[in-house]
């Protein structure tokens, strides 16, 4: 395999947050889907509350941004039903004019609301912040071995030397370190990291992970080790 730089995508971040955006105007669900795709987020559309119920059943949601007045009903009873269920981190949409709306959002246990019109740089800011508020803080170092991990650095040292990695193969490292011994397929390393939901892509996977063992094995790293699972992607083993 020839040394040539692999493509690197813009989305690198392999375990990005998967947020539901329950919006019914068009033009704003577009542009938001959008920038939030490339500031680092998964984004699932539904444009009122029966497909938003769905979307919930069917995806892993991290959050919900929640528009209040959808055509099939009020945000409201959607909200009241998820919390019902559980806890999932929730802003919503509200006009400058709702102010009782937005109140009783709050106290039904909305995380917090954002007022239209909005920047969308401050919508992505909101979904970081409330993000961190929800998640539990775990330890960002992961240690196998000599080698270590700094999630929160996004260096990684072999014996206290640090390795020299793109952006996509520490992702790509973190991502499996971060679940050791569980398998992910290509589709899912492809449409978690990559942004791509075509198997034609597979060879880039292939090459990135190629290097990264490459790397591993030049610092002398020999556990953990990347194994190929024939027939179904990667996995890693301690």
């Amino acid at each position: 395999m020839d040394e040539s730089p692999a493509y690197e995508p813009l989305a690198t971040d392999l375990a990005r947050p998967v947020v539901v955006f329950v919006e019914d105007e068009a033009d704003l669900v577009a542009m938001a889907g959008a920038y939030l795709r490339r500031d680092g987020f998964r984004v699932v559309t539904a444009s009122d509350t029966r497909s938003a119920a769905a979307a919930l059943r069917e995806h892993d949601a991290d959050l919900m941004v929640l528009d209040l007045g959808l055509p099939d009903g009020n945000g409201l009873d959607l909200l009241r039903g998820v919390r019902a269920g559980r806890h999932l981190p929730v802003i919503i949409l509200t006009g400058w004019s709702s102010e009782r709306e937005r109140v009783v959002g709050l106290e039904l246990g909305a995380d917090d609301y954002v007022v239209k019109p909005f920047s969308l740089p401050e919508l992505a800011a909101r979904i970081r912040a409330v993000l961190r508020r929800s998640r539990p803080q775990a330890d960002p170092v992961l240690r196998y071995g000599t080698l270590v991990i700094d999630t929160a650095s996004h260096e990684v040292t072999a014996d206290g030397e640090q390795l020299a990695l793109t952006p996509l193969e520490y992702a790509l490292l973190a991502f499996l370190a971060a679940e050791p011994r569980r398998v992910f397929t290509t589709a899912q390393l492809l449409s978690a990291g990559w942004g791509w939901a075509s198997e034609r892509q597979s060879p880039s996977v292939v090459e990135h992970v190629y290097r990264l063992r490459r790397k591993l094995t030049d610092a002398g790293v020999d556990r953990p080790r990347i194994v190929t699972v024939r027939g179904t992607g990667y996995r890693l083993d301690p």
